[in-house]
């Protein structure tokens, strides 16, 4: 899919050159905080790369959690990317309006789905954008496509699983929130939820990982991170966050670093911090 056959990125380069091939599928996966006052589909209506699709990873989720954006069945994520014209033999590029945010997520989505033809746009629409590259405001219309998943739990985690894991130790648990959070000094954006992070749990803030341009740090910059963080990278990794979405920042950047032994706590800290059956840990890692 790209130059390097192991790498889960793409660059604004070689998409531009490969919008028209006829397996290629854009995804505009964006999405935002609250806080952060923007909406995703409002922004893909005013302009997109051309042909792109709108995954909202609201409703392309679990609808019966209490939890944001959880997973959803194996069945809905068939019916609603099939729908979007996404399936078997695409090549599915996604990316979003922040950069290197919440594409992560979908991307993540499509390979515990078992659908490993997906990539992830390098500094995403900022940087199509300050390129010149071209965009649409034309809504997208798909043709329906088979999508068969083939679902991979090795790649999710849950809190039982996380609660377990304080006891055996046999993954490392990386929160991706800001440092100020990890800690327990700063409130949580989410209302109700204590402040703090998984006991025995390491802190690399997934902006960490990106270079000035956005894109994703490479090779020995992007391995010194976690190694700075603490991290072993030769031992089971489960990343975690807020609610899931820049966990899979931290998940793609050790997918690109060979690690394999990788999961996501889906829940995250909407999750543990706000049920109170579990422990918390306060400063810093």
């Amino acid at each position: 899919m790209t130059d390097d056959s192991h790498s889960a990125l793409v660059t604004t380069e070689w998409l531009e050159a490969h919008l028209s091939a006829p397996d290629v599928k854009v995804v505009d996966a964006s999405w935002y905080l609250p806080a952060q006052d923007r909406d995703g589909f409002q922004e893909y209506q005013a302009q997109h790369i051309p042909g792109a699709v709108f995954f909202d990873i609201d409703e392309i989720a679990d609808s019966q959690s209490d939890l944001p954006h959880m997973l959803p069945s194996a069945e809905k994520f068939a019916s609603r990317v099939r729908k979007l014209g996404l399936g078997d033999g695409n090549r599915v590029i996604v990316y979003d309006g922040a950069g290197l945010f919440s594409a992560a997520r979908v991307w993540w989505m499509f390979k515990v789905m078992g659908h490993d033809e997906v990539a992830v746009l390098d500094g995403g629409l900022p940087k199509w954008l300050a390129e010149g590259r071209p965009v649409e405001d034309m809504p997208a219309m798909p043709r329906e496509r088979h999508f068969t998943a083939r679902v991979n739990q090795t790649m999710v985690r849950n809190a039982e699983d996380l609660r377990i894991n304080l006891e055996t130790r046999d993954a490392q648990v990386l929160d991706a929130r800001a440092a100020s959070r990890f800690a327990g000094e700063e409130p949580e954006p989410r209302p109700g939820l204590r402040a703090g992070h998984i006991p025995n749990s390491f802190n690399l803030p997934f902006n960490a990982l990106l270079a000035e341009d956005g894109t994703m740090l490479k090779g020995d910059a992007l391995k010194a991170k976690f190694e700075q963080a603490g991290i072993d990278l030769a031992k089971p990794v489960v990343t975690t966050c807020g609610s899931g979405v820049t966990a899979s920042v931290l998940f793609l950047a050790l997918s690109e670093l060979g690690c394999r032994d990788i999961a996501l706590y889906d829940g995250s800290w909407v999750d543990w911090g706000g049920r109170k059956d579990l422990p918390i840990a306060t400063g810093s890692a």
